[in-house]
């Protein structure tokens, strides 16, 4: 995980609570494992953060920081737009690799975690930057001048739903896989790609 603290003690603390909340789920860490894992004190868990929940959203900001910079600069790129949507769809793989259902419920469906509705708001803006470079895209000519670009931010709130249904995660073996059937559907339809 790429981040911008530079206190190594607050970086253990982020990349150690963002491997444990994919793995486990946030209801099932707790600060004396994350301190324990992470090799600090709890004083010092307690100088960065006020308390877990603080820590999920920022190790999950952080998160989507990342992801959005990561797609502006593959629209930025000269590479051609088949690459762009590969390129895309990879980077969806490697931000979900290691994503477990208690995740997606924890932060995705659970009210009581006080984490859904950060996270849908977080989605939602972090969505109004990508529209903005699918516009771009527009401009220059490699997505259709048709396309409404809301109509991928109407479609991921929709999704949520989808990803924390027990019936449909219950067909795949992985969350990520899940995941990236919807990245590859939404790229590709159910034609044959690479």
């Amino acid at each position: 995980m790429e981040t911008e603290y530079e206190n190594p003690k607050q970086r253990a603390i982020m990349e150690t609570g963002r491997r444990l909340f994919w793995k486990y789920g946030f209801r099932r860490v707790n600060v004396d494992e994350i301190c324990r894992e992470a090799g600090v004190s709890k004083m010092t868990f307690y100088r960065f953060f006020e308390n877990k929940k603080e820590l999920a959203k920022t190790i999950y900001e952080n998160e989507v920081r990342i992801g959005v910079e990561r797609f502006d600069i593959v629209m930025r790129s000269d590479m051609s737009p088949s690459d762009k949507l590969k390129a895309i769809i990879t980077m969806k793989l490697e931000g979900t690799n290691d994503m477990s259902k208690e995740f997606l419920m924890d932060f995705y469906k659970s009210n009581d975690t006080g984490l859904k509705a950060f996270v849908e708001d977080l989605t939602e803006r972090s969505w109004n930057e990508i529209i903005k470079s699918f516009r771009d895209a527009q401009e220059k000519g490699w997505l259709r001048k048709d396309f409404k670009p809301e109509f991928i931010l109407y479609l991921t709130q929709h999704l949520i739903p989808m990803l924390t249904d027990e019936n449909l995660i219950k067909l795949y073996d992985t969350p990520q896989e899940l995941i990236l059937e919807f990245a590859n559907f939404f790229t590709y339809g159910i034609s044959q790609h690479d």
